[in-house]
């Protein structure tokens, strides 16, 4: 079938983000009173969980706690959110490898361009200021985030709010992806998957993806797939 999309989860796929994530984290819950700090084998562990929100809420599950509630747990996430904008604004978040290179090509040749991600919009657009210097509106065609959808990864959900954005059905379409929760979500909307893992998710199980690869460079694609999204 023709290929028409390309689909990018966004935290670890496009960029490294997740240090960036656990150190607003860290920030928030200092500036706030929580006693809580995240180590980065903190962070690999609450990472199984999507969605920051859930992540708090696992935290104080695993601890036994019954505060903070979960209205200060959406309180605390906006403070978070808007501690990772400032620490992108610094301008230190670079995208990973290949990553520039195959949306500008894909674009020049008609391709659409979509995300589908756990995350929320504000953080979409932190990081296309960040790396890009413009809102994620002028890189994507289509942006599908977390909050806008019932279930979050593994779920299918926002994989299938993109495709119905992109009017197209998932033959057309390859998702990217790190982590195995992305993989499973885009598999269960009926996409194929390139895997590429990241720092926090090197030792998760990518069986089911369709290919994995170190980065989206053209010479580490696969001969295949480099030939259907290159032959422009």
């Amino acid at each position: 079938m023709t290929l028409r999309a390309l689909i990018f989860d966004v935290d670890g796929t496009l960029a490294e983000t997740e240090e960036a994530h656990r150190r607003a984290f860290n920030e928030t819950f200092a500036e706030n009173g929580l006693n809580w700090e995240w180590s980065i084998s903190d962070y690999t562990r609450l990472l199984r969980t999507t969605g920051g929100k859930e992540r708090m809420q696992r935290h104080r599950a695993d601890e036994g706690l019954s505060a903070p509630s979960d209205a200060d747990v959406a309180a605390l996430h906006k403070i978070k959110t808007q501690l990772y904008a400032d620490i992108l604004a610094e301008g230190s978040l670079t995208l990973r490898e290949g990553v520039a290179d195959l949306i500008d090509t894909a674009r020049a040749a008609g391709l659409k361009i979509a995300v589908a991600t756990t995350t929320n919009r504000p953080n979409v657009d932190a990081l296309a200021r960040c790396c890009w210097g413009e809102d994620a509106s002028a890189i994507f065609d289509v942006i599908a985030a977390g909050d806008e959808v019932e279930a979050k990864k593994p779920a299918p959900d926002v994989f299938e709010l993109a495709l119905d954005r992109l009017d197209l059905d998932p033959v057309h379409c390859i998702a990217f992806e790190d982590s195995q929760n992305g993989l499973y979500s885009a598999k269960a909307a009926g996409l194929p998957v390139i895997v590429t893992p990241s720092i926090y998710t090197e030792a998760d199980d990518f069986t089911k993806a369709d290919w994995i690869v170190p980065t989206l460079r053209r010479d580490d694609l696969p001969p295949e797939l480099s030939k259907r999204l290159y032959r422009f």
